[in-house]
């Protein structure tokens, strides 16, 4: 294929996210223990899962959805029947603070960014959560150099697989949907969404059991990030 440019999606595409979470998860643990909370870590996955629960629920189709300060202050103030916004607070930096720390590109990112901009490749990317957290994540990996647009579902007001994510970078840099490549892995936001607007795609490090049929198939699918530059010279 010949691309001017290519979107990527950021979480477990550009780094991968279990670790992260993992680490996140310890940090506002022992936070919680600090503020008196007597869990176990059992205790405490429960105590996240309740909260994310009622976002989910609530919140689905958007970028809060996603945000761990809302699905502690809902933990919270279930688990206690009160407001507690500083440990609500507390928890949610925790938080993002052990996740991004234990950041770091999958191997072959840095190297495959370098060769498209040599290339003079445009490069964006489209992600959804909200645009802080996404913001603190392109700084933590280095990204700034390489990219060119970054698009959160926040600013948009719509999550992937909705249109506006792949065409609202194609806009920012004046390009055309034949000109462009999305990267990502998540076949149901990330390869349907860009498909239905035209956009070729490529998946990569998706689930190898999630089938793949019909209209959700991708263009091509890689396993291993540098492979890209060989789809896109």
């Amino acid at each position: 294929m010949t691309a001017n440019v290519v979107l990527f999606d950021l979480d477990d595409t550009l780094y991968p996210y279990a670790p992260c979470k993992e680490a996140g998860m310890e940090a506002a643990l022992e936070t919680a223990r600090e503020l008196g909370y007597e869990f176990d870590r059992d205790a405490f996955d429960e105590f996240y899962r309740a909260g994310r629960l009622e976002v989910k629920r609530e919140l689905s189709g958007t970028a809060a959805t996603h945000e761990r300060f809302i699905y502690f202050k809902r933990a919270v103030e279930e688990h206690t029947g009160e407001p507690r916004a500083g440990d609500a607070l507390a928890l949610g930096e925790a938080f993002w603070e052990g996740y991004l720390e234990e950041m770091a590109l999958f191997p072959g990112v840095e190297t495959t960014l370098e060769t498209l901009r040599e290339n003079g490749v445009d490069v964006a990317i489209t992600t959804n959560l909200t645009t802080r957290i996404q913001l603190a994540k392109v700084e933590q990996l280095g990204l700034d150099e390489y990219i060119d647009v970054l698009v959160t579902s926040e600013e948009t007001g719509r999550e992937k697989p909705g249109s506006v994510m792949f065409t609202l970078p194609l806009a920012r840099l004046d390009r055309r949907v034949s000109e462009a490549v999305m990267v990502g892995d998540n076949v149901g936001a990330d390869i349907v969404g860009a498909n239905a607007v035209g956009l070729e795609t490529v998946l990569w490090n998706a689930d190898p059991d999630e089938p793949l049929e019909g209209r959700r198939e991708p263009d091509h699918r890689i396993d291993a990030v540098g492979e890209l530059t060989e789809l896109v010279p």
